[in-house]
């Protein structure tokens, strides 16, 4: 190792708060990254992760475990609870608040509203506080709003509880995704964010399996079976919440689970992959601003939003697009099961073969493509009852295969917890706008073809896709323009430029 490479260590490592990090642990993660096209630095060192004392390989299992079945219990809930509204208008809601006219689908849209305004601020906030406390907190609340819905006599309650649980669910997913990020490199992290973000498909199965259960207690205690749909499967939620508060694992920096050696270990194979993490810098609203106005963050928001109208157009209606094709209320629920099941399996086969590979943009276009074929068939047959059916899995396996892909390539491609803060929940909360889009796609005038609503979808699928397309090129671009060295910045010493995050020249996106 030269002695200006040694003193660009030291100085790094001193930077980042590691005054006794061993150089053999940085150059031991800067060789495993460079391999993996994170960053292109000249002189770099042959050097196993084991040279270090660490086990990468155990670690990660290690990491695996404590992580990511939390956060898949968390978010499947939150789902479950946004959407269980479409199991329960099966079961009598619309009747008895006497829902009339689009009053169903408004109740829908009041959700979203405080849902995009507070994405943002809730990964702000998430910093501030610890993500055990923040997110199980919010879990608990909008598991108690959930619960509530259940007792509401009117359109007025059921309108005032979709607006708390709009608010309390908007820290969930834009922050579980934070989280993961600042835990995984770029290159490990697609199967893992695909099986957090396939807990909305198990939900959406789950969903089905439990509402045609709990349809069964129409009467019970005098209570309405949808009314027991949102009392039970709240309550559930709060109680797994004050569980997930001692399961939940913080920033690396952190925990108490990770020995010293472990938690430099992962700090410093995260700052070669994406840069300095500048966690403790105080957050500006100029700074806040500059980020969500560059280009390629406002693509990110628009590849987000074209798959949101689909993926809640048909989390939303699929039960009552099913029951119009001739099935009871409880047949229906049942049915609903098989393509939020196919779903899950074609989208973890997506991203493993995207970590495969390393590649993010062919497994976005692919899925989106299925989604298309899907919505395309719902919207031109409308007397093949098996062919619309099959269809549903079509669509639905496109749409939530994609999803993950496009969040996770945009979201790892950002370097350091300010950039990642602000553009995921940009990202969340823009694309959430299409939440309201289809809210009002699929309206009961327009049953049982809903023409409209299957239209909407095929557009939006085609934004989506022209905005991977455009994300992709800028990306490529900027790549082979710092190849070229023209890149601002590319002068300055290697540890300024390890606190640029993926600004840094050296630093290349992965397409």
């Amino acid at each position: 190792m030269s002695s200006e490479k040694r003193k660009s260590i030291k100085f790094f490592s001193e930077s980042l708060g590691l005054t006794d990090i061993r150089p053999d642990i940085w150059i031991s993660v800067q060789t495993s990254v460079e391999e993996q096209r994170g960053f292109n630095h000249e002189g770099s060192v042959d050097c196993k992760s084991e040279s270090a004392g660490v086990d990468e390989r155990k670690l990660l299992r290690k990491i695996d475990l404590r992580l990511v079945p939390a956060l898949c219990i968390l978010y499947l809930l939150a789902f479950l609870d946004r959407v269980n509204i479409s199991n329960a208008a099966l079961f009598g809601l619309k009747t008895d608040l006497n829902l009339v006219g689009n009053e169903y689908n408004t109740a829908l849209v009041v959700f979203f509203v405080p849902y995009i305004i507070f994405e943002i601020p809730s990964n702000t906030l998430m910093k501030r506080f610890k993500p055990h406390v923040w997110l199980s907190g919010c879990m608990f609340m909008f598991g108690l709003t959930t619960t509530m819905q259940g007792l509401t006599q009117n359109y007025g309650g059921l309108i005032a509880t979709r607006f708390f649980l709009g608010m309390f669910e908007s820290g969930m997913f834009p922050g579980c995704f934070y989280l993961l990020a600042m835990w995984y490199k770029r290159s490990e992290s697609q199967k893992r964010y695909s099986f957090f973000f396939s807990s909305t498909t198990l939900a959406g199965a789950f969903g089905g399996l439990l509402a045609s259960a709990i349809g069964k207690m129409d009467g019970m205690q005098g209570f309405r079976g949808w009314r027991w749909v949102f009392i039970l499967e709240g309550a559930l939620t709060c109680i797994v919440a004050v569980i997930l508060f001692f399961f939940i694992p913080d920033f690396p920096e952190d925990v108490k689970w990770l020995s010293a050696e472990e938690q430099r270990f992962i700090k410093a194979r995260l700052a070669e992959d994406v840069g300095d993490s500048q966690r403790h810098k105080p957050l500006t609203f100029r700074d806040a601003f500059n980020i969500i106005r560059e280009g390629k963050v406002i693509l990110g928001g628009l590849m987000y939003f074209g798959l949101i109208v689909p993926a809640y157009g048909y989390a939303y209606f699929s039960p009552a697009i099913i029951q119009s094709l001739g099935h009871s209320s409880i047949r229906s629920q049942l049915l609903s099961v098989p393509p939020w099941a196919c779903a899950f399996g074609i989208a973890m086969t997506v991203a493993i073969a995207s970590d495969y590979f390393r590649h993010r943009f062919i497994f976005t276009l692919i899925p989106a493509l299925l989604a298309i074929t899907g919505f395309a068939i719902l919207f031109a047959v409308h007397n093949n009852v098996h062919l619309q059916y099959a269809a549903l899995f079509l669509a639905a396996s496109g749409t939530y295969s994609s999803m993950p892909v496009i969040v996770c390539w945009f979201n790892t491609n950002l370097g350091g917890h300010h950039r990642r803060a602000v553009a995921t929940g940009w990202q969340v909360g823009f694309g959430n706008i299409g939440g309201i889009i289809a809210a009002y796609s699929f309206l009961a005038k327009d049953a049982p073809e809903y023409k409209p609503g299957f239209s909407v979808c095929l557009s939006f699928v085609c934004l989506s896709i022209a905005s991977c397309c455009a994300y992709f090129v800028s990306i490529t671009w900027e790549n082979r323009r710092r190849d070229r060295g023209e890149a601002e910045g590319a002068d300055l010493p290697w540890e300024e430029k390890q606190l640029m995050g993926d600004l840094n020249p050296d630093y290349r996106y992965l397409r």
